[in-house]
């Protein structure tokens, strides 16, 4: 398989598992018209693993879908550019430097910013501050759940004969 086709895939493998995450485990927030979920978790992985523009890709456009396919299309164009950005941001910020402290501080950013991405976003969709700053404390966990699930993981993946061969951004 050249290089090109293994981009394609792992791509299109990480929109599938960030959307499946998603929609796995959602926790609506009341009064607010969205949902706590895992998928950062993976687009955290993404961008550790595989770089800025896998995590992008599949941050945005498998959160996005998921949005899409769980009845929440009205979030679905902010998700793709929040989360896009979230997984953009991990995955630059980590180049060349894995470290422990590095993968929970590029994961801690990029969850800060989701938490403003989305008070920003409901605050056009809600119509108000006070209504889209009832989330902030939900995103602010789903953030930090989803740090605590994707660094051990993406620790143990990187190791992995299977990751490396697929050319792994280690």
């Amino acid at each position: 398989m050249d290089n090109k086709t293994k981009k394609i895939v792992i791509n299109g493998l990480m929109i599938a598992l960030v959307c499946l995450a998603t929609m796995t485990i959602q926790i609506p927030i009341p009064g607010t018209q969205g949902y706590v979920n895992v998928g950062d978790s993976v687009i955290f992985i993404s961008s550790i693993l595989f770089g800025p523009f896998t995590g992008m890709i599949a941050g945005g456009v498998g959160s996005a879908l998921a949005d899409i396919l769980s009845g929440y299309s009205h979030w679905a164009l902010f998700t793709l550019i929040i989360k896009g950005l979230e997984g953009y941001i991990v995955g630059v910020t980590i180049l060349k430097r894995h470290t422990m402290i590095n993968m929970v501080s590029s994961t801690l950013l990029g969850s800060i910013v989701m938490v403003i991405g989305y008070f920003l976003a409901g605050i056009l969709l809600n119509g108000g501050v006070l209504v889209s700053a009832g989330s902030i404390p939900a995103n602010i966990v789903q953030g930090i759940t989803s740090i605590v699930i994707a660094v051990p993981i993406t620790c143990s993946l990187r190791k992995t004969s299977y990751v490396k061969r697929l050319n792994a951004q280690h």
